[in-house]
């Protein structure tokens, strides 16, 4: 076989989806040269994407932090600059060729498949890392040595072989979601813990198109709106390193920070393609205040005694949908962190860059790992539409709306739960049970369901730009009341219909605290529901009959 073979900018291997929606494969060079044609990445998972998105964006940041539009040597010096730059880019609705053109070509030596010294996002030195097969690889299948699925989405030779395209998908997303279930090779090792991706709630923007994706998370600036350091990608290190399990300090540029080597992998190929993958841990920093990190949601956690609180990297959590944390995402809730590509998009706005009523898509995607993230259990999406007028401080006073009215949901939510619980014991449950608080958190999660939805238009509908008087902020808020509490109603009311004859006839209940006896039955438990529902909502008996229609 030949020493180089598979180069990144020439060959297809990115998924992209296409006007017409058709997914294609194409290379490097072209997805970035002709991202504005493109709707979106359209890889295998949407981590997957992600992946392949912080390459496209690390690439973007080494050309245009060191050279203009036209190419000329003009590195971003000052916030005005890197304003400037961005704008103009934006306003041009496509990437230029001749400055991303030139720049690959110079290290079109280092995006090779296959290389004997300098193998893409690969180590020669993982040599003698722990061996795994192409099942592993392949995030669809995740199939270890050990454990094999027993529905996979391949079988055969398609299983333990895999395209070069693919495994060049494949290996992005592994050297940022890896799990922790391969073995030191060194003693007394730290364990980097699961990839960087992997301990992250990524967040990022989605536009109209490639292009516009891959603009709106072009973050050019600090937090403090000082400049990144000089752009610093993993191909443009003379000797990668190879060291197993390397604590770093995190970088301070985004270049290197979007092509951090989270394991060190080495590509295994024979005739029929490429058939595992030998690997090490790599680099690691820790998570707390990592705020260089742009990509992710967080959250604010208490330090120890006589230590101040910190911020972390919050990891998605399948039971919460990403609604519920627009508070947390916007900034709106005063305390903890936006993410950096909110904080971004706000400057944007503020700047006059981005125009005004523009509707703006943000997404979430991430891994759940098992015990102790040693394996994956499933991937996760998300998204949460709203106009980006909500940003800049006219809409604060509508933001803080909206999560009020979260706050509502969330304790109609609660009331539902609480309906669960109370029919669950009418009909002669255990009390206090791992029963009742399954039942509890099933009757909740149908509620959130069924709301969820709703709520997603009614946020849509929100346009700061129309005003934001006392008058029209009622209106709207008398808007998702009424759908609240009709959604509400009709969960509830089915609940009742679902219990049987025993909740209906119902039964005494003594209070372990109290020791008191009371009545409970799903007839008495839905009428206190439906009044704890109509208050929280703040229904009166004039909208009673329009909530309930």
């Amino acid at each position: 076989m030949e020493q180089m073979e598979f180069n990144l900018l020439d060959e297809p291997w990115i998924r992209v989806m296409t006007e017409d929606c058709t997914v294609v494969e194409r290379s490097l060079m072209q997805v970035l040269l002709n991202s504005h044609r493109y709707q979106r990445l359209a890889g295998e998972l949407p981590t997957q994407d992600v992946a392949l998105l912080r390459l496209l964006l690390a690439i973007l940041q080494t050309v245009f932090y060191r050279v203009d539009p036209e190419g000329e040597d003009d590195p971003i010096e000052d916030r005005a600059a890197a304003i400037r730059r961005w704008q103009a880019l934006w306003n041009a609705g496509r990437f230029p060729e001749q400055p991303i053109r030139t720049y690959l070509e110079t290290w079109k030596d280092r995006f090779w498949l296959f290389h004997p010294e300098h193998p893409f996002y690969q180590v020669p030195a993982a040599a003698v890392g722990t061996a795994y097969t192409a099942a592993k690889l392949n995030g669809e299948l995740s199939e270890s040595s050990n454990k094999v699925r027993l529905f996979p989405v391949r079988a055969g030779s398609q299983k333990a072989h895999l395209s070069y395209a693919e495994s060049a998908r494949w290996l992005l997303y592994l050297n940022g979601f890896d799990d922790t279930s391969a073995k030191p090779k060194g003693k007394g090792l730290p364990s980097p813990g699961a990839g960087w991706l992997g301990k992250l709630g990524l967040f990022f923007a989605e536009g109209s198109t490639l292009f516009e994706t891959l603009m709106l998370n072009l973050v050019l600036l600090r937090e403090d709106r000082t400049i990144w350091a000089e752009p610093h990608p993993v191909w443009e290190r003379e000797r990668p390193r190879c060291d197993e399990r390397t604590e770093i300090v995190i970088p301070d540029n985004q270049a290197e920070l979007l092509t951090l080597q989270s394991r060190r992998l080495l590509l295994e190929r024979d005739e029929n393609g490429v058939s595992g993958y030998r690997l090490l841990g790599g680099d690691f920093f820790q998570k707390i205040n990592a705020t260089a990190e742009q990509m992710t949601v967080w959250e604010r956690r208490k330090g120890k005694a006589n230590e101040p609180p910190y911020d972390q990297p919050k990891r998605m959590d399948p039971d919460r949908l990403m609604w519920r944390d627009f508070g947390i995402i916007t900034g709106a809730e005063g305390t903890g962190r936006a993410p950096g590509i909110v904080r971004w998009i706000t400057l944007l706005k503020k700047e006059r860059v981005l125009e005004r009523d523009q509707m703006i898509h943000f997404r979430t995607a991430g891994v759940k790992y098992g015990d102790k993230d040693f394996f994956v259990e499933d991937i996760l999406r998300d998204y949460l539409d709203f106009r980006v007028d909500l940003l800049d401080d006219g809409g604060k006073i509508w933001s803080a709306l909206i999560g009020q009215e979260i706050e509502k949901t969330e304790r109609a939510a609660w009331f539902v739960g609480k309906l669960a619980e109370g029919i669950f014991k009418a009909e002669g449950g255990l009390p206090d049970s791992a029963t009742q608080a399954a039942s509890v958190r099933r009757a909740a999660q149908e509620f959130y369901a069924a709301v969820d939805l709703p709520f997603r238009n009614w946020l849509c509908s929100i346009d700061p730009v129309l005003g934001d008087t006392e008058e029209l902020r009622a209106e709207k808020a008398l808007q998702w009341h009424e759908t609240g509490y009709r959604v509400a109603l009709q969960q509830g009311k089915q609940m009742v219909r679902n219990a049987g004859e025993s909740a209906f006839t119902g039964r005494w209940i003594k209070d372990k605290k109290t020791d008191r006896e009371s009545f409970l039955s799903s007839s008495t438990e839905y009428d206190r529901f439906v009044g704890s529902v109509r208050k929280c909502f703040q229904i009166t008996r004039s909208n009673e009959e329009v909530a309930d229609e």
